[in-house]
């Protein structure tokens, strides 16, 4: 293994590049591994889960690239840096980086000073440091910024390449103003709301964009007395880049001004989207999703949606549907008198229109015909990958037998019909499995290792755990974790 040519290593390294343990350990193995692994890491440094606090490294190495004189300046002030050093460092990490965390820069420069006019001095200096040395951004978090990094000498030839934007609306408008005038190619925006005041630079700078792919907006914020509508200009804005947007991500809390209105009017504008989700509140008309076509559309999710409503958008779609999410709020979620009739016709609009299905979230009744309809779609739908079931028998109250014997029948049509890739199973309370019928599926299995997710305490149990363990030692059971249930 560690005598891989370098294109191979580098290839796998890419598909670590999430995993921060694993390729911190890659770095160890010999100097061809760590050559090829250090790019990987130093493209965008930040994203790792590490306490920066505790780490003085990242600090010491970006300290290590300022310049001698400002080195003496800074020490002068009394701000602690590392001694000053002729030796050339390993590597030119600088030289990999596209990226910038605000969050994170601020996180390691109380390594530094505790004082606020010497850690507003080290900001200065580390992110001129950084745009004057780095070839190009790719990447920029800008929560929590003061200062403005657009008037650095050279943030023209290196901000203008932006790829993704992480920003909150709490920033002054004057940042995205001068941002604008520079980044106009922004492909990904993420903004965090986390202000009750309306910003209109968040507008100006969406409306600037002439290749944005992807927005996403993410309400935080505690204070619901807001009196203007906080989404209008941004909607407006958005609406703008319909004809090219393939993603879109809300998270929307505040209910008081907002027009439901205007986000129905434009969602059926954005026909090439191949993400939606909406999470929290919002309104739509009985009808409405029928007017809701995406035929590229690989993965749905919006709250409290009924699942007549999906089979609207399914039955609309390309084919190419990959991800359907539905149930976060089992408790909340409106399972109507039409139940039955609707499970059903959802699993054959599953059936015939998403070939590529791989993450489903199913709601169905306990019936003969149900459980049938339910084989084919495990027969048809053979790139699935995780499968989240809900059983509900709307009609009756169900016994504690009936149940079980439910459960039973669900395992048999996995081990008869489910494809070889499904690897992961979720249920909630509503669902349960007697001992013997896990015991018997897991005997019988025959597919990939399997994680297995409930948030039903019966599986603390001794005898549940012995089984588990059993089954996780001979491989069958990679993991086996009870959850909140509203966890998706």
């Amino acid at each position: 293994m560690s005598q891989l040519n370098k294109d191979i290593l580098f290839l796998l390294f890419e598909e670590l590049q999430a995993d921060s343990k694993s390729l911190f350990s890659c770095l160890l193995v010999n100097r061809l591994w760590c050559e090829t692994g250090i790019p990987i890491l130093w493209r965008n440094p930040w994203r790792y889960d590490i306490n920066y606090t505790n780490k003085c490294y990242l600090f010491s190495i970006i300290s290590f690239y300022l310049p001698v004189g400002i080195k003496e300046f800074l020490s002068s002030q009394g701000i602690n840096l590392p001694p000053i050093s002729y030796q050339t460092l390993l590597f030119d990490y600088l030289s990999f980086c596209k990226s910038i965390n605000v969050n994170l820069i601020n996180s390691i420069i109380p390594i530094g000073s505790s004082l606020a006019y010497n850690q507003f001095l080290l900001q200065q200096e580390f992110y001129n440091l950084l745009i004057t040395t780095c070839p190009e951004f790719k990447y920029l978090d800008m929560r929590s910024i003061n200062h403005q990094l657009f008037y650095f000498p050279g943030a023209k030839a290196r901000l203008e390449t932006l790829y993704e934007l992480n920003c909150n609306t709490s920033v002054e408008p004057t940042y995205f103003y001068g941002l604008t005038r520079i980044c106009q190619n922004i492909q990904k925006l993420i903004i965090i709301n986390n202000t009750i005041k309306v910003n209109p630079g968040i507008a100006t700078l969406i409306e600037a964009q002439k290749n944005l792919k992807s927005f996403k907006w993410k309400d935080s914020f505690e204070d619901y007395s807001v009196m203007e509508d906080p989404y209008k200009e941004a909607l407006l804005a958005l609406e703008k880049k319909a004809n090219i947007l393939n993603h879109l991500q809300i998270f929307f809390k505040y209910v008081g001004g907002f027009d439901h209105r205007l986000l129905q009017q434009i969602l059926p504008k954005f026909y090439k989207l191949k993400t939606l989700i909406i999470e929290d509140f919002v309104y739509f008309t009985e009808n409405y999703f029928k007017m809701l076509v995406y035929q590229d559309i690989e993965i749905l999710y919006i709250d409290y949606i009924t699942i007549d409503k999906v089979s609207n958008i399914i039955e609309n779609s390309g084919g190419h549907l990959k991800e359907i999410s539905l149930f976060k709020y089992c408790e909340y979620y409106d399972f109507d008198e039409n139940f039955n009739e609707d499970s059903l016709n959802f699993i054959q609009k599953i059936c015939e229109h998403c070939p590529l299905i791989e993450y489903l979230s199913i709601a169905f009744s306990p019936t003969k015909k149900h459980f049938t309809e339910f084989e084919k779609l495990l027969k048809v739908c053979q790139k699935l990958k995780s499968l989240l079931i809900v059983i509900l028998n709307f009609d009756e109250m169900e016994s504690p037998e009936k149940i079980l014997e439910n459960g039973e029948e669900f395992l048999k049509a996995l081990i008869s019909s489910a494809p070889t890739n499904l690897r992961e199973i979720r249920f909630f309370n509503e669902f349960k499995i007697s001992l013997k019928a896990l015991e018997e599926f897991l005997k019988n299995w025959r597919g990939s290792a399997l994680s297995i997710i409930t948030s039903d305490h019966i599986y603390n149990e001794e005898d549940y755990i012995n089984l588990v363990d059993k089954y996780k030692n001979d491989g069958i059971i990679k993991d086996f974790r009870l959850v909140p249930r509203y966890e998706r």
